[in-house]
């Protein structure tokens, strides 16, 4: 593991995804007393998108933004939101130049999917009706997030597809959580990992399928027919159990015609580009926003 990494573990907040409201409140805790970048170069703005039920969003947008994205946050599917995801946002929005539509997604268990899902779909259209009222490019939308947001995000690139819905010009997956069977080798050899391990996961997929059997739209990874869709840019955490169902998806986009960049960042664990102070966790943020500027904004 990255030494400026491991230093950190001992301090790691507990989850526990057994108890969902818990987990909710210190996550909610250790996310405000993380720095706020300086804001001052970006309009914030909270609004409330029409749906069944209405969705909440916060948009970021600095100076002369062309292009933009629908972000969601990370948390298992139960805990984290716009609130949380705040610093994370920003930093996107500063960093690559795009608007960042950072999405208030219902949360499992109470609201299992394909709740999220659709209030991120919902989001999308959303965007995509009001690009001029936002003054961005229609042609210049993407979609993207970290761990259960970035799941959600390449649902719905794939509800797009096949429900000839507004047209995605990017997929920014950072850490997916893509296949519920938990098959792949770091599912089942990583039990012990740092913040993520295999129980955590088989929780978060219990409580955002409630029971229910997976659709593609809810684990990606069961498509079996992945063409036609955005480009992507995945990146995978070394000691995370999603691992290499990120590495497998990404070779079986690369298969069906899909551009795709990949990066595999050694020594690091599933979230750990929180820790802002590890040179690996200030890369990781770069290439996410470099990223997205590519596809975006220049």
């Amino acid at each position: 593991m990255d030494p400026e990494l491991e230093a950190f573990v001992p301090f790691l907040p507990h989850t526990d995804l057994s108890d969902p409201v818990t987990a909710r409140e210190v996550f909610a805790e250790r996310a405000a007393a993380r720095p706020v970048p300086d804001l001052s170069d970006l309009e914030i703005e909270d609004r409330t998108v029409p749906a069944d039920p209405d969705v909440p969003v916060r948009i970021y947008r600095p100076h002369g933004a062309r292009g933009a994205v629908v972000w969601m946050h990370g948390g298992g599917f139960v805990f984290g939101d716009v609130e949380t995801e705040h610093p994370w946002a920003a930093r996107l929005a500063q960093g690559s130049g795009a608007v960042v539509v950072s999405v208030g997604y219902r949360r499992a268990p109470e609201n299992p999917y394909p709740a999220a899902l659709d209030d991120v779909y919902a989001v999308l259209g959303w965007l995509a009706g009001h690009a001029a009222d936002l003054g961005i490019d229609p042609d210049r939308i993407a979609v993207g997030g970290h761990s259960a947001g970035a799941n959600l995000a390449a649902g719905t690139a794939l509800r797009a597809r096949d429900q000839q819905g507004p047209a995605i010009r990017f997929q920014l997956l950072n850490e997916p959580g893509l296949d519920d069977r938990q098959d792949t080798w770091s599912q089942r050899n990583f039990t012990d990992t740092p913040w993520q391990n295999r129980e955590k996961v088989t929780l978060a997929w219990r409580h955002y399928l409630a029971g229910r059997s997976a659709t593609p739209y809810a684990a990606p990874a069961r498509e079996e027919d992945l063409s036609g869709l955005p480009p992507a840019y995945l990146a995978a955490a070394e000691f995370d159990p999603l691992r290499d169902e990120i590495i497998g998806y990404a070779l079986r986009l690369l298969r069906a015609g899909v551009p795709v960049e990949l990066h595999q960042w050694p020594g690091t664990f599933h979230g750990s580009q929180a820790i802002m102070s590890a040179a690996v966790s200030q890369r990781q943020i770069a290439e996410l926003c470099a990223a997205l500027r590519r596809a975006v904004t220049d």
